[in-house]
């Protein structure tokens, strides 16, 4: 199993980034995809998840709504973050998951840092 994250990157306040992660070993369809951040000192929060069947319902951390949009394409195994109108305190390690009642598997994370 390999969930591989990519995308991050330094971008200025205000900017925007794509963030990626390429599922395999595991049928992605059937799995909830997850994007979690954990700052310096903080514990890891939930940005945004989108379910595993075909409704395509999501559902997104407060502090993200209406900036961060998170899509799936079960054809390329893929699970994207669309990050727009990033702030400083989106700097985080930005994590895939991907849950069920099977269990959980983690990317390795990818660093996003918002800075001028």
């Amino acid at each position: 199993v390999q969930l591989v994250e990519s995308g991050g990157g330094l971008v200025q306040p205000g900017g925007s980034l794509r963030l990626s992660c390429a599922a395999s070993g595991f049928t992605f369809s059937r799995y909830d995809m997850n994007w979690y951040r954990q700052a310096p000192g903080k514990e890891r929060e939930l940005v945004a998840g989108i379910y595993w069947a075909a409704t395509g319902i999501t559902n997104y951390g407060e502090s993200v709504k209406g900036r961060f949009t998170i899509s799936r394409d079960n054809a390329k195994n893929t699970v994207y973050l669309q990050m727009n109108s990033l702030k400083p305190e989106d700097t985080a390690v930005y994590y895939c998951n991907a849950h069920s009642t099977r269990g959980d598997y983690w990317g390795q994370g990818t660093q996003v840092t918002v800075s001028s």
